[in-house]
């Protein structure tokens, strides 16, 4: 059984109400996010899909933007507004609870970075857990969907974040291009030196421009990798 909340260095994570829990993948994602921008000159933040908040509370930590987080299921609304009031980063930190297509008909402003960990399976077998399937399964939203949100809310200099299933990479790369968002760093993601890719994390830009490509990979044996390591030092607490 998942423990109830995630301890690390500056921020807790209760994570009781979600079916989708805490995850090293994620956790690597938003420190990758922050390594890799300028976080001292953003301004505005969108976190699509904020789930426990987790993500947001990790940009806040080198952030002074104000972050706002959509999330549709009404339990991880809750658990992420308990997560935000709980933080020390109270005053940038406002979740919304609707989705990301009713939040982009009337946009408040564009944001300088868009930060999304979205639903991964298309038409592929569900639980029997709603709130998981809610989260895990893009029939609540597409990868054209979030596309077209993107490039809607993304301020014409800014920045979108995106992880995804290695094996959907392309798939949203030629979603993406169609509609004028192109990638910028593309990072392949494995759990160990023995195993295939599994995840990549994406950062997009309106402008097309020359792709620079890396690989991770979380664990070297049975430890952590240096990598891995030096991105989530700040994070981690047994690191």
């Amino acid at each position: 059984m998942s423990n109830s909340f995630f301890k690390f260095k500056e921020f807790t994570v209760h994570q009781d109400k979600t079916a989708m829990k805490v995850c090293t993948d994620a956790c690597l994602f938003g420190a990758w996010v922050a390594d890799n921008l300028e976080m001292s000159r953003l301004k505005n933040i969108l976190d699509i899909g904020t789930g426990t908040g987790l993500l947001s509370l990790m940009l806040a930590q080198f952030s002074q933007a104000q972050i706002d987080a959509v999330e549709i299921e009404p339990m991880a609304v809750e658990q992420a507004r308990e997560n935000f009031q709980a933080s020390k980063w109270t005053n940038q930190l406002h979740i919304h609870p609707t989705s990301i297509l009713e939040f982009a008909k009337n946009p408040i402003k564009t944001f300088d970075l868009i930060i999304s960990n979205p639903p991964f399976f298309e038409q592929q077998l569900k639980s029997n857990n709603s709130q998981r399937n809610i989260a895990m399964h893009s029939n609540n939203l597409t990868l054209t969907e979030l596309a077209y949100c993107i490039i809607e809310l993304l301020a014409d200099s800014g920045k979108a974040a995106i992880l995804l299933p290695w094996n959907r990479t392309e798939e949203w790369k030629a979603i993406a291009e169609k509609l004028g968002l192109f990638c910028i760093k593309e990072t392949a993601v494995k759990q160990t030196t023995t195993h295939t890719y599994f995840r990549t994390m994406l950062i997009m830009q309106k402008k097309a421009s020359m792709v620079n490509f890396s690989s991770i990979t979380i664990k070297d044996g049975t430890v952590y990798s240096k990598e891995f390591i030096k991105l989530l030092t700040p994070y981690y607490l047994a690191l």
